[in-house]
């Protein structure tokens, strides 16, 4: 079975490249040995930062009203590839 590919697509436009690799260098950290890479694509919808494993919609900033704190985007990313695994303080 192969690993989970997580897709981070961020508007260049608004300058958060800075920030997708903030997150793509969190979920690796906690997620390395669960997933099978992190991927950066720029969007060219304005204002876009979103997260998706494996083409299944995980997170979106517009959806959402605003970005979301990182421990929020890691349970919600070990909610859908590892239930099982404990995330320490980011559990609290």
């Amino acid at each position: 079975m192969s690993k989970p590919i997580l897709l981070i697509r961020y508007c260049p436009k608004c300058n958060w490249l800075l920030r997708a690799a903030y997150v793509a260098q969190e979920l690796l950290s906690t997620f390395e040995l669960e997933a099978g890479g992190v991927m950066l694509k720029p969007s060219q919808i304005a204002g876009e930062f979103s997260i998706s494993i494996d083409d299944k919609p995980l997170f979106d900033r517009k959806l959402n009203g605003g970005f979301e704190e990182i421990k929020v985007i890691k349970q919600l990313v070990r909610d859908e590839i590892c239930p099982e695994k404990i995330l320490g303080h980011s559990d609290k």
